[in-house]
């Protein structure tokens, strides 16, 4: 039951931190790049491929900071995991070890716990910084 609810307190933290980032940062550079999108479009003169290069370029912005979230989440998820599989080597040790079930499943409680903890700990200056990456793209 605590794990279930630990895996809900770090996703609700990472959704709160996703739509915080969608919010203030994505969707502005979302709008940035339909009106530059829309203005490639009214260069009466440009060929067909200067139109599609000239859209491109607009849509690169968003593509970067649309990578840079998925892959801060990402390291983020799989430290968390590596976390979580350190305390279950560390708890099937003890197992192997001799140690007593109820032992070794506080000991394993504890250690994800406080993995958890360290993580969620992480997540505002995760924020701030991909904020402030975002910002600079964004420009």
């Amino acid at each position: 039951m605590a794990e279930l609810q630990q895996q809900l307190q770090v996703q609700e933290a990472v959704d709160s931190m996703v739509k915080s980032l969608e919010r203030e940062n994505i969707r502005k550079m979302q709008g940035l790049m339909f009106r530059c999108s829309a203005a490639c479009c009214e260069e009466s003169q440009a060929s067909m491929q200067q139109v599609h290069q000239c859209i491109e370029r607009c849509h690169a912005p968003l593509a970067q900071a649309q990578a840079l979230v998925t892959s801060k989440l990402e390291k983020f998820q799989d430290r968390l995991a590596w976390c979580t599989m350190y305390c279950n080597d560390k708890a099937k040790g003890l197992i192997d070890a001799g140690s007593k079930e109820f032992h070794v499943k506080r000991q394993l409680e504890t250690c994800v716990t406080k993995c958890v903890d360290d993580h969620m700990n992480l997540i505002p200056t995760m924020t701030r910084k991909m904020k402030e990456s975002l910002s600079s793209m964004g420009k």
